[in-house]
């Protein structure tokens, strides 16, 4: 499938994505104009119920997916690419694409778990007050989807051409997991480049003024320490990225199934943050668990591409090396047991934090907002 043949299979299903972004413009909406329109504590009994809505509105969307693709409303689930094999494209009915949309999801959430704890760190570094948090996360998330549709539907038309990239995504995901489990990494703001950059070309203050991002200080503009945190916030999402999206590609090449999934995924993290800003130092077991899951995803995609070597085969025989033979197919495995184990390492992770006590158990700290 050539890159024109892609975008001419977006045409009816342009609607479908349309209609999608505009649910997230709603949620957006009602979020920052009507439930966050003044700044305020997020207390923790705020976020755990703004958590548990986001989740429902992601499961709920799932019954959208399983009639829209068991139908094929706007050509869902028609001229789906096929994952390792380039060119190729299959239907997809109802069942298939819930199980490919929740793994995707699930993949996804177990992911921003990390990026929970660097955010509290940042904020930590900058000292944002807690009642003026969800407003860099709020303008930070809606950056994040826009960067993140760009890089989705770039992977796509990668994954829908190139057999090899299925092998670059999953070498560079076992790679991240072997760097996680090896290299002790510690979030270090001011010594960023980004934040350098940033500080230089842009007059900065540590003063805040209210909620706003910049600030006039003797008639010249300045860089709050909220705008230089969502900055941060944005740079460090693009990182988080490079692994989640790859990752969400071992499960399909369906780029509507990957955005939807990996949006709502996204759109829960900032009550995410509250709820878990606190007690992420507690779940000491997620780390291991998240090195397994990319390490899982990474093998997966490395199964299911075509070996190197193997696109040779065809011109064997031109070289005088043998008969020619047909390239072998990759090995697939199936999306629930993706889902079976994803969801495993995090329960077993979340069980064995619970029971096995810390040898050094830091002292504990209050959530945000308390």
């Amino acid at each position: 499938m050539d890159l024109a043949t892609l975008l001419l299979a977006y045409d009816a299903k342009i609607y479908a994505y349309g209609g999608f972004l505009l649910l997230v413009i709603f949620f957006l909406a009602l979020d920052l104009g009507v439930f966050h329109k003044e700044a305020h504590v997020v207390s923790l009994k705020e976020a755990m119920s703004w958590s548990v809505v986001w989740v429902a509105c992601a499961l709920l969307f799932s019954v959208f997916v399983y009639f829209a693709y068991e139908n094929h409303w706007l050509d869902l689930g028609k001229n789906v690419p096929v994952l390792g094999q380039a060119g190729a494209t299959e239907t997809v009915g109802g069942l298939v694409a819930v199980k490919q949309y929740l793994t995707g999801y699930v993949v996804e959430k177990s992911l921003s778990m990390d990026n929970v704890f660097v955010i509290a760190l940042l904020f930590t570094y900058f000292s944002i007050p807690p009642m003026y948090q969800h407003r860099v996360l709020f303008w930070g998330i809606l950056g994040a989807l826009i960067m993140r549709g760009i890089m989705i539907f770039l992977g796509a038309a990668l994954v829908a051409r190139f057999d090899w990239i299925l092998i670059l995504f999953g070498g560079f995901l076992v790679f991240t997991a072997l760097k996680m489990a090896l290299i002790e990494s510690e979030v270090e703001p001011a010594k960023n480049p980004v934040l350098r950059i940033a500080k230089r070309l842009y007059p900065t203050t540590d003063k805040f003024d209210g909620q706003h991002f910049f600030t006039k200080i003797n008639g010249i503009r300045h860089m709050t320490p909220l705008m230089l945190a969502l900055i941060m916030v944005e740079f460090t999402d693009v990182i988080f990225a490079v692994d989640s999206i790859p990752a969400i590609f071992a499960i399909t090449a369906d780029p509507f199934i990957v955005f939807t999934s990996n949006i709502f995924a996204i759109l829960g993290l900032r009550a995410l943050y509250f709820a878990l800003a606190a007690l992420i130092r507690k779940f000491r077991y997620l780390k291991p668990a998240l090195i397994i899951i990319l390490s899982f995803v990474g093998v997966k995609l490395l199964l299911l591409s075509t070996p190197p070597h193997l696109y040779m085969l065809p011109y064997a025989e031109q070289l005088g090396l043998g008969t020619a033979t047909a390239p072998l197919k990759g090995i697939k495995i199936d999306t629930q047991i993706s889902l079976a184990v994803v969801l495993g390492m995090l329960t077993l992770a979340v069980i064995a934090s619970a029971l096995i006590p810390s040898k050094n158990q830091p002292a504990e700290s209050s959530p945000p907002g308390h």
